[in-house]
């Protein structure tokens, strides 16, 4: 095993609450993610296997798999039950360096941190397809159910979000105060947005959800005074966006286009 020590983590307790370890205990949950990940392809990256729930069935895939588990005492004894083909490290996922070519990243990630993982998913260079376990609301907004957030937005143009399930939380032991979700990310094979220009897209979006008005015309011309206003209605209109729509109604294909409008001289 390839241990990345973290000191402050070497006194912990298994199951200790402020790893926010709630272990998954659910047979139809574990098989619905082993199947979502059997329809991908290449090296597989697990983000805290903690006592192997998910670990041990990926194995039979046959596929290179990694584990990359903070608690030490976890990761010691998972290593000992799985196949040498098996690599488990002892390390902070947040901290950890996924590789640049294609992998599969799966996890049930920690309830606290749901939002931290997600951010260094998505700024993770590499993996194709993630299937993740997180919290059952981070899941539907993820996802655009009921209208897309702003974070939503801000990755569209390299991934595409899909919610699978909800996961009780009578799923996890010990059990959580709330329920799961269970969602997919696919990176775009074609991106919608340039990679260069994902700074200036994401602050784009920001100024668009952030912007004073009573619906998107007015939001888009108060956010994005460069963007001439019989454009903005031109484009509203062809897209029979109504007058109090708000940001949460585009599509993904809606916001890489306006992004692109207000690109043109």
């Amino acid at each position: 095993m390839r241990t990345q020590r973290h000191h402050q983590h070497s006194h912990q307790r298994p199951g200790r609450h402020e790893l926010g370890q709630n272990f998954l205990v659910d047979q139809s949950v574990i098989d619905t993610i082993v199947g979502l990940v059997t329809s991908t392809d290449g090296p597989i990256i697990e983000i805290g296997p903690g006592d192997g729930a998910l670990t041990l069935p990926l194995q039979s895939l046959a596929r290179p798999l990694t584990g990359v588990e903070i608690d030490d005492r976890r990761a010691a004894r998972l290593d000992r039950r799985t196949r040498p083909s098996t690599e488990i490290v002892q390390a902070d996922f947040l901290r950890y360096t996924v590789p640049s070519t294609p992998h599969v990243l799966v996890g049930n990630l920690p309830f606290h941190q749901t939002t931290a993982m997600l951010r260094r998913i998505l700024n993770a260079p590499g993996w194709t397809e993630a299937v993740l376990l997180v919290q059952w609301e981070v899941a539907r907004r993820r996802a655009g159910v009921g209208g897309a957030t702003m974070m939503t937005a801000q990755w569209w143009p390299w991934f595409e979000f899909r919610l699978v399930r909800r996961v009780p939380a009578a799923a996890f032991r010990p059990r959580p105060g709330v329920d799961g979700g269970l969602l997919t990310v696919s990176r775009r094979e074609r991106s919608l947005v340039d990679r260069r220009d994902q700074r200036c897209y994401q602050d784009f979006v920001q100024r668009v959800f952030t912007g004073k008005g009573r619906g998107l015309p007015e939001m888009l011309t108060a956010a994005v005074p460069e963007l001439p206003r019989q454009r903005i209605r031109r484009w509203t209109r062809r897209h029979r966006i109504a007058p109090n729509a708000l940001p949460k109604s585009l599509t993904a294909e809606q916001w890489a286009e306006l992004f692109r409008l207000r690109q043109q001289r």
